[in-house]
């Protein structure tokens, strides 16, 4: 068992003793760079050797090679050759999509079509082989050159086809981050090692943060004039939307046995949400005046109907109404609104009433601050408020100073 370097030029590795590598490269000075990556050298059971990168630091490099020694003497058996070795990412990616929870997600279709994306360039590559500047790589060559186009089709099926298009930020983001996700539950089956989840980890995305999160938030008067327009099977669903944050995927398939009109909520279970954690959402009384007056089916008991089937989707319904009202519609127009962004006004809305936040996580489902912040948005008109607010505040304390000041 040693210790190797590995050069920062021509990747050579190397004993740990030598100053000058073959190509030149001054080695001492450029591990005081922390420049040299440590690799640790033994042999498995079976005779074959193995090197294992631990970082830029000669002292977790000892710690390592320690580790590993005193491991060999408790068990030698234990040392054995790690699944990465000749694991190919495609053969990940299928153990990954047969996992029953990542199979029962809503999102499947489109985890599986970015792996396929991710597949096209590192499917046939070992895990262990692929390094941070080959993610970079894929990043530029995505913007410059793009990928296969691929759509959902109807239901499962999936569709392909089509040039290569230069692909967005936002879309590059998304594979990686899937392709990510998938590394991360890898590393916790003991699957992959450290040094791949560093890898997937050490390249960033092109977007930080929440730089791709819309901030779309109508107004009531857009809400009323939008309600104008819609025809008479719409208008219930667009209410439940507006009046309470809900998704998409949770206002279609309502059903009436998770509707309490006598308690005023909605009672969501784990099976219907995004995030599999049941839910309680409270009914206003607007919304109340919607859903009392909605008449119930026999042979269904889905909430939204229409010629006395379930509605699956209201994309025409809306946009027609939104031209009739004469506001933006979509994702790629300017100002332009999605049936998503309900959900945003909603946050928006309960957090200008003055509704804590965290009773609005509760409400919305969002699990953590960061997700709360993509929904919610501050705009011109709340910092004014804000200020106008700490105005009030203060003006009582004024009054009192200058009252002081002229009693003095």
């Amino acid at each position: 068992m040693a210790i190797m370097q590995e050069c920062p030029v021509c990747r050579t590795k190397q004993s740990n003793k030598k100053r000058v590598c073959k190509c030149g490269e001054d080695l001492n000075k450029a591990k005081r760079s922390k420049r040299v990556r440590y690799w640790i050298a033994y042999r498995l059971p079976g005779g074959k050797q193995r090197r294992e990168a631990v970082g830029f630091s000669i002292e977790d490099a000892r710690a390592a090679e320690g580790k590993r020694k005193a491991e060999k003497k408790e068990n030698p058996r234990v040392l054995k050759k790690s699944p990465e070795e000749t694991m190919t990412f495609e053969d990940l990616a299928k153990w990954y999509l047969a996992l029953p929870k990542v199979n029962g997600l809503k999102s499947f279709w489109r985890i599986e079509m970015n792996l396929k994306t991710f597949n096209e360039t590192f499917g046939k590559t070992k895990i262990k082989n692929i390094m941070a500047v080959d993610l970079e790589k894929f990043q530029v060559d995505g913007l410059a050159q793009g990928f296969k186009k691929r759509t959902r089709g109807s239901k499962e099926e999936k569709k392909e086809g089509g040039a290569s298009q230069p692909a967005s930020q936002a879309y590059i983001d998304q594979i990686l981050t899937v392709a990510r996700t998938m590394i991360n539950r890898a590393f916790d089956s003991d699957i992959v090692s450290g040094e791949t989840v560093k890898v997937f980890r050490r390249v960033k995305n092109l977007q930080g943060g929440n730089a791709n999160a819309r901030d779309r938030v109508l107004t009531h008067d857009e809400f009323e004039k939008i309600m104008a327009n819609l025809p008479a099977h719409a208008k219930p669903i667009i209410a439940t939307a507006y009046y309470t944050g809900m998704r998409s995927g949770e206002i279609f398939p309502l059903t009436w046995d998770r509707v309490d009109l006598k308690e005023r909520v909605i009672r969501l279970e784990a099976a219907d949400t995004k995030d599999k954690e049941p839910r309680v959402v409270p009914i206003c009384n607007e919304l109340y005046e919607v859903l009392s007056g909605l008449p119930r089916a026999i042979h269904t008991d889905n909430v939204f109907l229409r010629y006395g089937e379930p509605i699956k989707k209201l994309r025409n319904s809306l946009k027609e109404a939104a031209k009739k009202a004469g506001i933006p519609f979509g994702r790629k127009v300017k100002n332009g609104f999605t049936f998503h962004d309900f959900r945003h006004t909603f946050n928006t809305n309960m957090r200008r009433a003055g509704v804590p936040e965290s009773v609005i996580m509760k409400i919305t489902g969002h699990s953590t601050r960061a997700m709360f912040d993509r929904y919610n948005t501050v705009d011109a008109d709340d910092a004014k408020n804000a200020v106008n607010i700490m105005s009030s505040f203060l003006q009582p304390v004024d009054q009192n100073v200058d009252l002081e000041s002229k009693k003095g």
